[in-house]
């Protein structure tokens, strides 16, 4: 008899599915977006022009969404119980974030920016031009803060207050203190992070390429964010997880492969990105990999569920202790050395179309120049 319903309330019930259909914005559902130029439409109870991105590879946990401030706007006041990092895509503007006490924090923020929304805190943010639009980029755990507590209220219009996650003034300044881990697990406590591009980062070389990598913390959240960098005519070592992992391109172009076990890495699937995309590996877990294919460096800014400091999950932890190990030794990532070949004859391949020259041959000796 069940199977004749399209809809039992007593089964199945996702709130912030529910949620999300009150919201009268675009729900797009993708692989990958162009922050850039994805389409917008007005968003009542945020204010702006809005849109939420559900990736394939957003997890049960996350999802994100896009916001449009129009020139001199602003976007309208907000407290939520649930995490929320933000990534400037363009445009210039401020943000003012309140203290439980109702001491007021005001910064300001251009392209590449983050910012942490600290956990329920009142906030504010404007668009600081009179003539241009600003884009931003945010990614939240309100999925499965919605699907536990149900209630709009109990998320949005609730009193209680985190003063540690927003107690030190000079994070929001820019400024911050780095946490001195291991590489790939370095962290630099803050709220605000002005300039990703020229950001120093310590090296990781495991991850290959002699590429650099940090973690951010913001607000004190349970999110994790990183930023990694790698070089021109250079790509990364492959590794796995699982979904959750939101990944936006900062500057430099290239690509992605991503592929499950026993696929073919250079044709199960692909994504070019440029700044301003974002793209989700999708649940499996999935190998995926990154080239550079520009004249300059590439970094890419990654959001998602579980932050080294606080993982949440026992998985997580795996996962942090584990991601630069390889496969041999039982970690997940895959080292050149044992890397299907036709991976960097694609790479090859690519960066001939485009004049451009390989560095592996020094990362890879048995890669010739």
């Amino acid at each position: 008899m069940g199977d004749e319903m399209d809809f039992n309330p007593y089964y199945g019930v996702f709130p912030y599915r529910d949620f999300i259909k009150t919201e009268g914005i675009p729900v797009i559902e993708a692989y990958s977006v162009d922050c850039h130029t994805v389409a917008l439409e007005p968003w009542e109870r945020l204010g702006g022009l809005g849109a939420y991105v559900h990736l394939a590879g957003k997890s049960d946990f996350l999802s994100a969404y896009v916001v449009e401030i129009p020139p001199g706007g602003e976007l309208k006041p907000e407290q939520h119980m649930h995490d929320e990092l933000m990534h400037v895509i363009s445009g210039r503007g401020a943000t003012v974030i309140e203290d439980p006490d109702g001491k007021k924090h005001s910064f300001e923020w251009g392209p590449t920016a983050i910012f942490g929304i600290p956990m329920n805190a009142k906030h504010q943010i404007f668009n600081g031009s009179g003539t241009e639009p600003a884009r931003l980029a945010a990614v939240t755990d309100l999925p499965i803060i919605f699907n536990i507590f149900h209630r709009p209220e109990f998320i949005f219009e609730n009193p209680f207050t985190f003063p540690e996650r927003s107690e030190t003034d000079r994070y929001y300044e820019g400024e911050g203190e780095f946490r001195k881990i291991k590489p790939g697990r370095h962290q630099w406590e803050t709220n605000f992070v002005p300039d990703l591009v020229n950001f120093e980062l310590p090296p990781w070389i495991a991850r290959g390429a002699a590429g650099n990598n940090i973690q951010f913390l913001l607000g004190d959240s349970s999110m994790h964010c990183h930023i990694s960098q790698f070089f021109e005519g250079t790509y990364k070592k492959a590794h796995a997880h699982n979904a959750g992992a939101h990944i936006f391109c900062v500057t430099g172009k290239g690509y992605s492969l991503l592929w499950k076990q026993g696929e073919n890495p250079v044709d199960a699937m692909r994504v070019d990105w440029k700044p301003g995309t974002l793209y989700a590996p999708p649940d499996g877990p999935t190998y995926h990999q990154h080239f550079n294919v520009s004249q300059e460096q590439s970094r890419y800014l990654v959001f998602d569920f579980g932050g080294s400091r606080y993982p949440v999950l026992d998985s997580k932890m795996w996962i942090y202790e584990n991601m630069d190990r390889s496969e041999t030794a039982g970690g997940m990532q895959i080292e050149y050395e044992d890397e299907d070949p036709r991976i960097h004859e694609l790479f090859e391949e690519e960066l001939g179309k485009r004049g451009l020259r390989s560095r592996m041959h020094e990362f890879i000796p048995s890669r010739t120049a």
